[in-house]
């Protein structure tokens, strides 16, 4: 995941790509540390997906913007529009299931 700084860069990213994940953490959020790489590994099973992470200590203006209020958070768009929102208590093969869907009906037509 690349690490983005400005609302800017998040809505060109969003512009560019059909679908887009967005990983709000900390680095001294523990739950962050440990959900973080079980997410980059269940993304290698879709690599149409652009994944991008902001660090809400570094960039709290994005986190704001986008409300989330709680972390880790994942905000997944797809054509510039927000299709999931999880955040705190997230479990990965919940959204795992969400974005299969969407990812096939999307990709395989």
């Amino acid at each position: 995941m690349d690490y983005i700084k400005s609302n800017e860069e998040l809505k060109n990213m969003k512009e560019k790509n059909s679908m887009v994940i967005v990983y709000f953490g900390s680095e001294m959020c523990g739950v962050c540390a440990a959900l973080k790489p079980k997410i980059e590994e269940m993304l290698e099973k879709y690599p149409k997906i652009k994944s991008v992470q902001i660090d809400v200590d570094i960039s709290p203006e994005m986190a704001a913007a986008n409300n989330i209020f709680t972390i880790p958070g994942i905000l997944f768009f797809i054509d510039n529009k927000e299709a999931i929102r999880e955040a705190r208590f997230i479990s990965v093969p919940d959204i795992e299931s969400k974005i299969s869907r969407y990812y096939h009906m999307y990709f395989e037509q």
